[in-house]
């Protein structure tokens, strides 16, 4: 019986889950997995509890979110791959000495797709004891919408991951501003299944996490270029080379994780942002939320990176 997988949207932030399929690795461990058709937005969790999917990859926001609506919740992440918020400020101008109290001054547009970012982002400005309900925000436009506008001047500055990002960078009509991996470990991205199926199954997810842990090690030590070729099957619609520089950023970044473990630093950064934005009342422990025992298990075990 295969083991489905389920991806919460398509995003170039995904990039260690695309390479793993793409380049055989559950296969080499032996595992049948198989990628279902990407959801609408914010429907991959109900998947899990339907049974229509076994696995799925997005943010341990949503693993906090369905454990405040759902009794039944008993949803764990494992297997980390996106350990930095991915997303970046891109304005027209150039602003190297931007701060965050500089947004008030501004148009600013945050992404609609999915809440994360802006809840991280509101969490930055707390921090920094700036009032996020004081910006002139456009809060309700996908972000294809916010880079077009950003080209017509009708904003100053737009929330965007990769390759939106790239292609406004590389055109000379945006300028990087901020990247928000700067506000250190983010919990972003894991795999996250019912508790249930990772006991019945443990031999089939840690063969998940072992070859995530492959694709890992062959990532990092391998060029933008290299992984662009690996994932452009999954983009068909981005040239490649547009793809070799937005991955080239995550790269410089450190978006991606180096071994599978969701650290509880990261974890606890992004959980500060999902109550103070109100998303949650409170948020999961981490004890409940996150299971490293399978990651901390293969990394004992050191395997080879994914061949060349």
């Amino acid at each position: 019986m295969p083991l489905i997988l389920q991806e919460s949207l398509r995003g170039l932030l995904y990039v260690p889950y695309y390479v793993a399929l793409s380049r055989g690795a559950y296969r080499d461990e032996g595992l049948d997995a198989e990628l279902a058709p990407t959801p609408a937005l914010g429907e991959a969790p109900s998947s899990l509890f339907a049974g229509t999917v076994d696995v799925a990859w997005g943010g341990p926001m949503r693993v906090n979110q369905l454990y405040e609506s759902r009794a039944d919740c008993d949803l764990v992440c494992f297997g980390e791959a996106v350990t930095r918020d991915p997303f970046m400020l891109i304005g027209r101008e150039p602003f190297p000495d931007f701060t965050l109290a500089d947004l008030f001054w501004r148009r600013v547009a945050t992404v609609a797709e999915v809440p994360t970012p802006w809840l991280c982002l509101q969490e930055d400005l707390r921090r920094e004891r700036l009032d996020p309900e004081a910006l002139s925000r456009i809060a309700d436009r996908g972000m294809a919408e916010n880079a077009a506008a950003l080209r017509r001047g009708e904003i100053d500055v737009a929330q965007l991951f990769e390759p939106y990002a790239e292609e406004l960078i590389a055109s000379g009509v945006g300028q990087l501003w901020r990247a928000a991996a700067a506000r250190g470990p983010t919990a972003y991205t894991s795999f996250y299944a019912r508790r249930r199926l990772v006991d019945a199954r443990r031999d089939e997810i840690k063969k998940l996490v072992r070859a995530l842990y492959r694709t890992q090690k062959w990532l990092h030590a391998s060029p933008a270029p290299t992984l662009a070729a690996a994932v452009r099957d999954y983009f068909p619609a981005v040239p490649e080379a547009r793809l070799a520089g937005a991955i080239a950023r995550y790269q410089a970044l450190g978006i991606w994780g180096r071994d599978p473990i969701l650290p509880r630093a990261g974890y606890e950064r992004l959980a500060a942002g999902l109550v103070s934005g109100g998303f949650v009342g409170r948020a999961v422990p981490f004890e409940i939320a996150v299971d490293n025992r399978l990651a901390e298990e293969v990394i004992r075990e050191d395997p080879p990176p994914l061949a060349a």
